[in-house]
């Protein structure tokens, strides 16, 4: 989406005047965001990708999304963070397999949501230019966004502020979040904002780096103080200790 055409909107769901640009965007997630469990900053270069005309859109199964709720939700997502400017974006962090993950998990209770929202989105495009959303032009898509974002399409009450908002949140969970949720993936979301990576522990040599810090590479969970133990059922029921 350009510059000119991002609506941000804010946590109530009504769009503001300010820009949804890429850059504005990574300055918003910053070193606070979901990414950011422990450690300190660093300067890392995403690597280029291909244009984003070139890329092959999601095809594959997904624990709840269909097939064209998945290609659907893929062309949102690139538009709200898209690699269109020469680096990874979030059809690279595959932030669509952190979305359909959570969504039957923590996001489970806006299942609904998507499902109306994904097909009213299609239905809108195909009525304004006779084809899905994901195969409409960048240009044509930001058009539909921009009208999402100030509640424009009244005809489709569902593609308001309140829903593209849900999905920009979700989407950048799933860009920046560890990679064991299914999302960030190769860590790209993390080279972008220049996190360098889950540490337990900082050296002085480490803390003297800053932000030169290279990245470490690795998941949370990687790490055994994160790694949660099996629950044997039986020893619940039975009052017995579980390891964590």
């Amino acid at each position: 989406m350009s510059d000119t055409k991002k609506a941000r909107v804010d946590e109530a769901g009504e769009p503001e005047a300010l820009s949804l640009s890429r850059r504005n965007l990574l300055k918003g997630v910053g070193l606070t965001g979901a990414a950011l469990m422990t450690g300190t900053g660093g300067s890392v270069t995403a690597q280029p990708v291909a244009a984003a005309t070139q890329r092959i859109r999601v095809v594959e199964a997904f624990e709840t999304l269909t097939a064209a709720e998945s290609a659907t939700l893929d062309a949102l997502a690139s538009r709200i963070l898209p690699s269109d400017d020469g680096t990874p974006g979030a059809h690279e962090a595959r932030a669509v397999h952190y979305i359909d993950r959570a969504l039957t998990g923590a996001n489970a209770a806006s299942r609904d949501q998507y499902a109306v929202g994904l097909q009213a989105l299609d239905d809108y495009s195909m009525q304004q230019h006779g084809k899905l959303f994901h195969q409409l032009s960048p240009s044509e898509q930001d058009t539909i966004i921009e009208a999402m974002t100030e509640n424009q399409i009244t005809a489709f009450p569902m593609l308001g502020a309140g829903f593209f908002n849900m999905v920009r949140n979700h989407t950048i969970d799933g860009t920046f979040s560890d990679p064991y949720y299914g999302g960030n993936r190769d860590f790209v979301g993390w080279d972008l904002i220049g996190y360098p990576g889950v540490r337990i522990i900082s050296t002085p040599e480490e803390i003297r780096q800053g932000r030169g810090l290279a990245p470490s590479r690795q998941s949370a969970y990687d790490v055994a103080t994160y790694t949660k133990d099996p629950v044997d059922p039986a020893s619940v029921a039975q009052g017995g200790n579980h390891g964590h």
